[in-house]
């Protein structure tokens, strides 16, 4: 029995959590391998460009516009950077996945957008600092004919824009 070398592989990069540490077995090969090893890490959140405030998604069950306990939890996030800028104004962009009517969509994402702003005023953010609007399904993050349900789940979201910072 050949026992096989193991490796073990970490990645950081500023602004990123660290990763899980991955261990690889290199199997016996006479002639070298070169390996490749997908390392996903995620971002932490939030994070504040020129154009708009990353958060982790803010995902909405299928056909309803409620804010989930998950969803406070990051948009509690969002209150935190605007009362850190008190001059910040934030558009929010809300979408749907692909099922249904576009009509309907966009109707169902124009109450995820309300919600959200709401959610946002209950925390004590002026009214004049959110605002929201929704874009049913016309710009999908995942654009897939057959999506899987994880694809869908992707599609329905919150997206953040900067009017002013």
């Amino acid at each position: 029995l050949k026992c096989l070398p193991v490796y073990i592989s970490y990645a950081t990069k500023s602004g990123y959590e660290n990763s899980n540490i991955y261990k690889v077995e290199i199997p016996d090969n006479e002639f070298g391998i070169d390996m490749t090893v997908d390392i996903t890490l995620k971002p932490i959140m939030p994070i504040i460009t020129e154009k708009e405030v990353i958060l982790q998604p803010i995902y909405f069950e299928f056909n309803r516009s409620n804010i989930t306990a998950e969803g406070a939890a990051v948009l509690d996030k969002l209150v935190a950077v605007m009362n850190e800028y008190p001059e910040m104004v934030i558009f929010a962009k809300s979408h749907t996945d692909s099922r249904g009517s576009d009509s309907y969509n966009m109707k169902l994402s124009d109450r995820r957008a309300k919600s959200t702003v709401q959610y946002l005023i209950s925390k004590g953010i002026a009214k004049e600092r959110i605002s929201g609007q929704g874009f049913g399904e016309s710009e999908p993050k995942v654009a897939c004919k057959s999506c899987t349900e994880e694809e869908h789940a992707q599609n329905r979201r919150s997206e953040f824009l900067i009017v002013k910072k």
